[in-house]
């Protein structure tokens, strides 16, 4: 298998900054993966603030243990504090994890051409 494919897949397939790692690119795959770290790290930080705040209301009596009301009330949570962050973070992670898999399938081809030289 070629290595642009391996480092393509490396990167679609596990994380971003995989298929670097593969060519050897260390800083830019550092790169990407840091990106998506912190993306990652923004995105649990925040599910897991609205989820506590959901099950303290609930302890408190505040919500009915109902799948509906409970459904109702992390909408509205999310509606009005949350869904723009988490539509900026999973946007920068979707376009971090696009250029990965692009720019991997890039230097790829390059060593697999110079290796045919």
């Amino acid at each position: 298998m070629k290595k642009s494919i391996k480092a393509l897949l490396l990167s679609a397939l596990v994380f971003p900054g995989c298929g670097h790692f593969f060519l050897k690119k260390n800083i830019q795959g550092t790169l990407l993966a840091a990106v998506s770290v912190v993306c990652f790290y923004l995105l649990l930080v925040t599910t897991v603030a609205m989820a506590q705040e959901i099950s303290d209301r609930i302890l408190r009596g505040e919500i009915p243990m109902d799948i509906v009301i409970i459904s109702g009330e992390i909408l509205k949570l999310l509606r009005d504090s949350g869904v723009h962050q988490i539509n900026m973070t999973t946007s920068l992670l979707f376009i971090c994890w696009i250029i990965g898999m692009a720019d991997s399938y890039r230097l790829g081809r390059i060593v697999d051409a110079e290796f045919k030289k």
